[in-house]
């Protein structure tokens, strides 16, 4: 069975989380109220549509309760996206994830009985941060509890020994969800460095220093793993 999913405002972040669930095989309808955004994506999406989100008939009228989910992603108005989300609210749409700019904007949506809020700006700005304290890390992904998952190169002290020598679980707490590895191939008669999945990684499996390994575990275990190895 299809997911179904509305974007409302496709600004470059809706525009983007309605590429990405088309690009997956969901089924989209992609609105704003400027058509030259619509125009834009049309092509991409399962149906894209210019209304005013804040009106509840236009909303009904795209059987907006039906779907999974809603993303109100609009980013510069904010009481357009307020109102839009009370529309959903009344609609009675399953899910609705509504964006958030800054905390007087999350705990407002929370006020109306919002359970799921985004705040990209806040994401985008804590990863940025992480990367500049930690040059290691390639990318990260916080979450509850003090755990994260992140990306990092292999530390040089572990490079060039197998999973089973290093003991990630058993020496540092940490689990290995798997690597990334470098290869050259050749695209179109050249010849270019690409990234793979290595797959399910193995205790024989051996870590090379240009490789990224993908961990899970607290905070302090992973800036303890990267601090000690390097």
């Amino acid at each position: 069975m299809i997911s179904k999913f509305a974007v409302i405002g496709l600004g470059q972040f809706g525009t983007s989380i309605a590429r990405t669930l088309a690009k997956r095989g969901a089924e989209v309808l992609a609105i704003d109220n400027h058509p030259e955004n619509v125009e834009n994506i049309k092509d991409e999406v399962a149906f894209a549509v210019t209304l005013d989100a804040t009106d509840a008939k236009a909303l009904k009228a795209q059987n907006i309760e039906d779907m999974d989910a809603v993303v109100v992603a609009i980013g510069e108005d904010f009481e357009a996206l307020l109102l839009s989300t009370v529309m959903l609210l009344e609609l009675r749409v399953k899910r609705i994830i509504a964006r958030a700019a800054n905390t007087q904007q999350r705990k407002i949506l929370e006020k109306v009985g919002v359970e799921e809020i985004l705040s990209p700006e806040d994401e985008v700005a804590k990863t940025v941060a992480e990367t500049l304290l930690n040059p290691n890390v390639h990318s990260y992904l916080p979450l509850p509890d003090n755990y994260e998952i992140v990306e990092v190169y292999t530390p040089r002290k572990v490079a060039n020994r197998t999973i089973g020598e290093i003991q990630l679980r058993e020496k540092y707490n940490l689990n290995l969800i798997t690597v990334k590895r470098e290869y050259e191939e050749e695209i179109n008669g050249e010849v270019k460095k690409v990234e793979h999945i290595v797959g399910v990684p193995r205790p024989d499996t051996i870590l090379y220093e240009n490789d990224v390994v993908i961990l899970m575990g607290k905070v302090q275990d992973v800036e303890k793993f990267i601090q000690i190895n390097n």
